[in-house]
């Protein structure tokens, strides 16, 4: 079993998982191809009409359309902006699953992750005939493979310290009450930080945009939502001192790594010295 990102097709980002199934090709290819199965483990409920196709959930209908077809082996579909792509290979113990899921936006690469180990998990219930009962607490899987892609790191160009993380599907009201905690004016205690202390408001402009000068530069919030990718991030500190780089990109990771754990109820106090500490030392090294 394994789970897999990089950026291999055509440059765009893509999620690669192999599972062994112990069950004949045909009977994983049923499952992986027929609305009726896909019922019991795909998240959404699909219906195919020719190439034609539609994913449903309770409040949100989108389309797709099949891109390959070759039974027992391979079935492509696009669906919405993305593509995925279940492959069956023959396997002493019954079948290969390799599927892969080129993804719209790389953020996303860890909840999708978390998603589907959890949907693969499902397949192989059903396959087994026994119930299944997803996990959840998603939370710290999330965090596991946010960590193993990297997609929690910041870079530092041109005098600009800058992270985007993903913040699932948040509504953007949600995600910006957090942050301002009440605080009608002026930064929001947890908008700033003991490595980045706030100086006065740029601008505010609720739910999207929080900007303040800081001693060590300019920092600058902006939540953005898409109906397709969901909600991230965007956090930027033009720093003043270029010497300070390192710093200020391991208190901002430390902090949008608690700032994200806060989106799913789970408030993490108090500050992690030890972990800027640790953080410092590795922005320090791949400089």
């Amino acid at each position: 079993m394994s789970t897999e990102f990089s950026r291999r097709i055509d440059g765009k980002p893509v999620l690669r998982f192999e599972r062994v199934l112990a069950h004949p090709p045909a009977k994983v290819w049923r499952a992986i191809t027929e609305p009726g199965e896909l019922a019991h483990w795909f998240p959404a409920t699909v219906e195919i009409d020719g190439r034609a196709m539609t994913f449903s959930f309770p409040d949100q209908v989108t389309t797709g359309e099949v891109l390959g077809f070759d039974p027992p082996r391979v079935f492509a579909f696009r669906w919405n902006t993305d593509v995925l792509r279940f492959e069956l290979r023959p396997h002493e113990r019954g079948c290969l699953l390799v599927f892969t899921h080129v993804l719209g936006d790389e953020h996303s690469a860890g909840r999708n992750a978390v998603g589907w180990d959890t949907c693969l998990a499902g397949l192989e219930a059903r396959l087994d005939d026994r119930p299944f009962e997803p996990r959840t607490d998603v939370l710290g899987p999330m965090e596991h493979y946010i960590r193993e892609f990297g997609l929690d790191e910041g870079r530092f160009e041109d005098g600009v310290v800058r992270f985007v993380r993903d913040l699932v599907w948040r509504p953007l009201d949600e995600v910006w009450s957090l942050l301002a905690e009440g605080e009608e004016d002026g930064v929001p205690i947890r908008a700033a930080n003991p490595h980045v202390p706030a100086g006065p408001v740029v601008e505010r402009t609720p739910p999207r945009v929080l900007e303040f000068d800081s001693p060590t530069g300019r920092v600058r919030w902006e939540f953005r939502h898409d109906p397709d990718q969901g909600t991230t991030v965007e956090l930027t500190h033009a720093v003043r001192d270029p010497a300070f780089a390192p710093q200020a990109l391991a208190a901002w990771h430390a902090h949008l790594e608690l700032f994200f754990a806060a989106t799913f109820g789970d408030i993490r106090c108090p500050w992690p010295e030890d972990r800027v500490a640790e953080l410092v030392r590795h922005y320090e090294s791949s400089s």
